[in-house]
């Protein structure tokens, strides 16, 4: 009975709302047996837009979220943001299309600012990555882009007074941890300018997703002068946002829009698609829909849940794939959630096949794991997750003897039946999507559990600081991944780790992450990257996995050439109309 009305509560909560919210590939470079690295066509041009011919000029607004948290490549760590970020500038390597036929072009890695790179192997174990620039490469402003501006940048990313949630992405170049640590100075960092066309990185080892890393958002050139001479206040104004991407900055209106025009200093400027895109702020689900069925809007990723199915059945919502989990992490330095019993017993209780099915709707996957499916497993040439299993079972049948466990577990942590269990609160950023499963779970915790939860909604911006500053005692979580890796869900808990907002701290998983950044033998690794997964959520119970993401979308008909990578960036540079 308990089970049924649990149900029912949730299922009433769901249909009464009438509003609001919100692989990679491994990379086009392979290795010829000398070490040069090659490029797909070689002798033909890999840009998106090299027809020869414009895409033709037209202004484009689309809704990514409300208000970016902040534009800095070195600083964001948003999806929303990086979106952004991958318009306003350009890294070594960039995104390019892949032609799959359909509407929403697939993403790979393709040459960038670099239009070429050489990869060689040290008799000590490390590797060298050369990049070489492309001429006639800017800035905005017409100043040319140089070795020495992606050499700042990278030093700047792992120097701690920048205190970037993002510096652990370089840990793989040699010095970075003792730069990170305190124990050498930014200027060691393995990364040099042979000259101004030169970019040379020296790694520890044979990095399998360094080809990744390159193109990645933090790792972007920024410019020492401008950053020197504005300080923290340098993305604000279009006259110091100076970019090396496709698009500039021309007006920031905060909680309203940015508005990105063609960079007439882009080396395929003939070939860039929108004059405008207007990256309008949003927050408000009902909002977003209304402004794409007025003609406000061209482009939305959200829409009130209420409107899903009809919108899905009729075909005006698309669904693309999308490497990431949704999940609950426990705040593990305060009582009660500083007790591992605790953390797996409010696990256990959480019904995430009712959640996929009765609330997001849009084909997510329920997690039986932290690492997502599609994540590659080098170990036994297979997805990570079906190789690594399940944690607990998320079948149907299961679920009440999931909930005899987790009360077990509760009662053995010295809170039987509930009684004496703290009120707790659950923290989600506002949304009445994210409202929708934070009320699923809530009554899930208080029906089996017997405990008192709380629920609590704060702005984006808010949410991200509260969460970073771990005031919470659980919280809604989400990870999209950076690069096609199992590293990459597992090394942001690292204790003091910029984006470990559990405050997690074990000095053996920090070993096996260690261990894992430094094995260059792929069955060695992945081994170790299954036990850092056991270790994170079989033994500790740090985070509490709800589902594997989809990506929806809704476009004007009539709009295209634009393209998505499955770690969520959707490319708009190229974008065709008509």
């Amino acid at each position: 009975m308990k089970r049924f009305l649990a149900l029912a509560l949730a299922l009433t909560m769901v249909f009464a709302l009438a509003a609001c919210n919100n692989g990679t590939d491994s990379g086009s470079v392979t290795q010829s047996g000398d070490g040069a690295a090659t490029t797909p066509g070689a002798g033909a041009s890999t840009n998106p837009g090299d027809s020869g011919t414009s895409a033709g000029g037209f202004e484009l607004t689309v809704n990514l979220s409300s208000e970016p948290a902040t534009i800095d490549p070195a600083l964001n760590s948003a999806v929303d943001g990086a979106v952004m970020l991958n318009h306003f500038f350009e890294g070594l390597i960039k995104l390019g299309p892949v032609e799959n036929g359909e509407e929403m072009k697939g993403a790979e890695f393709i040459p960038g600012q670099a239009e070429s790179w050489d990869i060689a192997d040290n008799p000590d174990g490390t590797q060298v990555w050369t990049f070489h620039l492309r001429d006639g490469i800017t800035w905005s402003d017409g100043q040319p882009v140089t070795a020495g501006d992606f050499v700042y940048a990278w030093q700047r990313l792992v120097t701690p007074d920048t205190a970037a949630d993002y510096a652990y992405m370089l840990d793989v170049v040699v010095n970075a941890n003792d730069i990170m640590e305190g124990t050498k100075q930014p200027s060691e960092l393995g990364v040099k300018a042979l000259d101004d066309k030169t970019f040379e990185v020296t790694l520890i080892t044979n990095v399998p997703y360094f080809t990744d890393i390159a193109g990645f958002p933090a790792c972007f050139p920024v410019r020492k002068d401008v950053i020197e001479s504005a300080g923290d206040q340098w993305t604000f104004d279009p006259a110091t946002y100076i970019g090396n991407g496709p698009y500039k900055l021309q007006s920031w209106n905060h909680s309203e829009q940015i508005v990105a025009v063609k960079n007439d200093k882009h080396y395929d400027y003939a070939n860039l698609g929108p004059d405008t895109i207007t990256f309008k702020l949003i927050d408000d689900q009902s909002a977003m829909l209304n402004g794409f069925q007025t003609g406000e809007l061209d482009y939305i990723e959200d829409l009130p849940i209420a409107e899903i199915p009809a919108l899905l059945d009729s075909g005006a919502l698309k669904v693309v794939p999308y490497l990431g989990t949704y999940y609950v992490e426990f705040q593990t330095t305060l009582a009660p959630f500083d007790n591992p019993k605790v953390r797996e017993a409010f696990n256990l209780v959480i019904d995430r096949t009712f959640i996929v099915k009765n609330i997001t709707q849009t084909g997510q996957l329920p997690a039986s794991g932290f690492v997502p499916s599609g994540i590659y497993d080098a170990g036994q040439a297979g997805d990570f997750r079906e190789v690594g299993g399940d944690y607990y079972s998320i079948a149907d049948a299961d679920y009440e003897a999931n909930c005899e466990k987790a009360r077990a577990l509760l009662a053995e942590a010295g809170f039987a039946g509930g009684a004496g269990f703290p009120t707790v609160e659950y923290l989600y950023n506002t949304s009445d999507a994210h409202k929708a499963v934070g009320e699923a779970l809530q009554n899930m915790w208080q029906t089996e559990l017997g405990v008192t939860v709380q629920l609590q909604n704060e702005e984006w911006n808010t949410f991200l600081e509260t969460r970073k500053q771990g005031r919470f005692s659980i919280c809604r979580g989400g990870w999209i991944a950076d690069y096609n890796d199992a590293v990459n869900f597992l090394d942001m808990f690292v204790t003091g780790g910029g984006n470990n907002d559990p405050q997690y701290a074990n000095p053996d998983f920090d070993a096996l992450i260690r261990q894992i950044k430094a094995e260059s033998d792929p069955a060695k690794r992945t081994a170790a990257l299954h036990s850092a997964e056991d270790m994170l959520l079989g033994r500790d119970w740090v985070v509490a996995p709800i589902y594997f993401y989809t990506n929806k979308y809704m476009l004007k008909p009539g709009i295209s050439n634009f393209y998505h990578s499955a770690m969520g960036y959707t490319i708009f540079s190229y974008a065709k109309q008509g």
